[in-house]
């Protein structure tokens, strides 16, 4: 250490000066690259993963809260035949069915005419109720309304 104190104080003022601003640069450096830039780099990570565990967070709850209400609103059974259940709510919510075809657990109907919004909606308000929309072909009819082709089943206990 001596020799570098005698090094140093064999230097002129102006070199001494020089030498000390270079050596606090230096420390600077160190302190922003050893200490500053990785504890920055660390808190930036944590960040996304807290922002990634947070979305994912939202979306189990908002799946769980589903699967509860489904498990809530287990809907009763029909309480008569899938194609009299059918005909019962068509007729309630103001649509024409033209005609239905009853197979061994599923039932075929087609509707000529129908906004839809408003089919759209009944079909949800079916699924609510426990029958299942096995397929459906909607088609424009070029005037506002759709045709629609459904095959429908009853939901299973």
């Amino acid at each position: 250490m001596t020799r570098w104190k005698t090094w140093f104080d064999a230097r002129a003022p102006r070199e001494r000066w020089l030498i000390l601003i270079m050596l606090g640069l230096l420390a600077v450096t160190i302190v922003w690259v050893a200490v500053i830039r990785p504890v920055q780099d660390g808190l930036a990570s944590s960040r996304e993963r807290y922002d990634d565990a947070v979305i994912r967070l939202g979306q189990t709850q908002t799946t769980v809260n589903a699967i509860h209400a489904i498990q809530r609103g287990h809907p009763q059974p029909l309480g008569a035949p899938l194609a009299d259940a059918v005909r019962e709510r068509a007729e309630a919510a103001g649509f024409t069915l033209a005609g239905v075809d009853t197979g061994a657990d599923s039932v075929r109907t087609s509707i000529g005419s129908a906004k839809a919004g408003a089919l759209l909606g009944w079909l949800a308000g079916l699924e609510a109720d426990g029958v299942l929309i096995d397929g459906a072909t909607i088609t424009a009819n070029g005037d506002g309304t759709v045709a629609a082709q459904l095959t429908l089943k009853a939901r299973r206990p």
